[in-house]
C-alpha cells in the first residue's frame, strides 16, 4: 500500500512538502522509502495529495505533489465520543479504534472513579500522545479530516457545558446516550437522527459512573442504553455502541 502521511501546514496544489522531523524519519527509517517511490499526504481539510518522494535522508523527506483528488471517507454519522479517562493502554485502544470507525470528536472526563490522575503538565503531555495517536489512525484507515480532540475536564465541568448549550437550543438535534448496563432501551428503539444531527456517546471509567454522576447526566438529558445482557468493559462498551450506531445509521 501506498504510504500516507499528515502534513499540518495547508498543501497548495502542484508544490514541493518537507516532511517534519519525526514523519521524515518515520518514512526514512521505518518504512524505509526511498527516492522516488509513491506517497499520499492530507492536511486535514478534507481531500489527499498524491506524489512521490523527491528526496529523503534520516532527518528530511521532499515530496513532489502531482495532483489532489476530493476523496472523502467521513461518515454520515457525526459521532462524539465522550470517554471517562481510563488507564493508559485501554485508552489509547479506545481513541485509536474509535477514530477507525469514524468519530468526530473525542472528550476525555475526569470522573470520581478515574483511575487516573491528571495534573495539568500530566494532561498536557497525554493530550499530545492522544493527538498523535488519532493522527496515526487516520494515516491507516484512510480519513483525510482529524478528529477533535478536546482538553479533558471534569464530568461535571462537562455536563455544565451540555445544560447551558440546550438552554440555549430550545429545540436540540440528535441524541445524547449513556451507555448503561442495567437501562432497559436499545439503540433500535430511538428514532434514527436526522441529516446534520449528532449523536454523543457517554461512557464511564473501569469502576462506572458514582449514583451522583448517574443522576446529574440523566438529569442533563441523557438517555440510558443498554448494549446486550452482558456487562461490557469500558474499552469495549464505547467501541461496541459506535459499530452499532454506524451499523443502523452510518455507513457500515
Amino acid at each position: 500500500m501506498t504510504a500516507r502521511f499528515f502534513h499540518a501546514t495547508s498543501i497548495h496544489g502542484a508544490e514541493q512538502i518537507t516532511l517534519d522531523s519525526d514523519t521524515s524519519h518515520h518514512a526514512a527509517q521505518v518504512l524505509r522509502l526511498r527516492q522516488g517511490d509513491r506517497v499520499t499526504l492530507f492536511d486535514g481539510t478534507g481531500g489527499e495529495f498524491f506524489g512521490y518522494i523527491a528526496q529523503i535522508s534520516k532527518s528530511a523527506c521532499v515530496v513532489k505533489i502531482e495532483h489532489y483528488q476530493p476523496i472523502e471517507r467521513e461518515s454520515p454519522l457525526r459521532i462524539t465520543l465522550a470517554q471517562a479517562v481510563c488507564a493508559n493502554e485501554k485508552m489509547d485502544w479506545i481513541i485509536q479504534k474509535a477514530v477507525e470507525q469514524g468519530i468526530v470528536r473525542i472528550q476525555p472526563l475526569i470522573t470520581g472513579r478515574t483511575l487516573v490522575r491528571l495534573t495539568e503538565e500530566r494532561a498536557r503531555k497525554r493530550g499530545l500522545h492522544w493527538q498523535k495517536i488519532i493522527i496515526s489512525a487516520c494515516e491507516q484507515c484512510g480519513r483525510n479530516r482529524i478528529p477533535q480532540l478536546l482538553p479533558a475536564i471534569p464530568l461535571s465541568h462537562w455536563l455544565e457545558k451540555k445544560l447551558m448549550r440546550k438552554q440555549k437550543n430550545n429545540n436540540p438535534s440528535g441524541h445524547d446516550i449513556i451507555l448503561s448496563p442495567v437501562a432497559r432501551l436499545r439503540l433500535t428503539e430511538l428514532s434514527p437522527p436526522e441529516s446534520g444531527e449528532s449523536i454523543t456517546l457517554l461512557t464511564g471509567p473501569e469502576g462506572g459512573f458514582t449514583e451522583e454522576e448517574t443522576g446529574a447526566v440523566l438529569h442533563a438529558g441523557f438517555i440510558p442504553i443498554r448494549l446486550g445482557n452482558r456487562i461490557l468493559r469500558t474499552e469495549s462498551a464505547a467501541l461496541a455502541a459506535i459499530a452499532a450506531a454506524q451499523t443502523l445509521w452510518g455507513d457500515y
